[in-house]
């Protein structure tokens, strides 16, 4: 079997299957094209739109705007599109994130929160992509690199949310009951 795989051309994948923490940080400065507008103020709640531009990387935008702009709790959605992608599912065995690669898409969904987990304010997104076969790949975001545009407004909320450890799933879970 091994000689007609040689023979066709033909190599295995030998690969391993690549896992990460639900609780590893965001680098931050991989989106140096993003725009923030504000776009509306009532008290003490803000409607931002984010731009980001070709090849800016959303989780670390994400994570820099949240950081400039002292977030403590917040809200998006999104929309545009991708040259790549990665999702993570959640391996409970393993209580880490399966990466399932996604090839360039269009981002059909983009849902998310940030909330304080260890004094930081984290990004939790969920996202699909359709790829040009029209499948839907998705899960939980942990990378997207955009293509010509992506769009994400983003409201800001005076009340603090506050994430802590679940040890069972070693993974930052919202504690509405949570203050600091």
């Amino acid at each position: 079997m091994m000689a007609l795989l040689a023979t066709t051309g033909y190599q295995a994948n030998a690969q391993a299957q690549e896992y990460v923490s639900p609780v590893k940080p965001a680098e931050t400065g991989k989106a140096p094209g993003m725009k923030v507008k504000l776009l509306s103020t009532a008290g003490e709640t803000k409607t931002y739109m984010l731009v980001f531009a070709s090849g800016d990387e959303v989780v670390s935008g994400l994570t820099e705007f949240a950081q400039k702009y002292n977030v403590k709790s917040a809200h998006y959605k999104g929309l545009g599109d991708a040259v790549s992608a990665k999702a993570g599912f959640y391996d409970y065995a393993k209580k880490q994130f399966k990466v399932i690669k996604v090839d360039t898409s269009e981002i059909t969904s983009f849902i998310g929160d940030v909330a304080l987990f260890n004094g930081k304010p984290v990004a939790h997104t969920h996202f699909s992509g359709a790829t040009s076969d029209g499948l839907v790949h998705g899960g939980h975001l942990l990378e997207l690199i955009i293509g010509p545009t992506f769009e994400v407004t983003i409201t800001t909320e005076p009340t603090p949310l506050y994430k802590k450890l679940n040890k069972e799933f070693e993974a930052g879970v919202i504690d509405p009951d949570l203050k600091q």
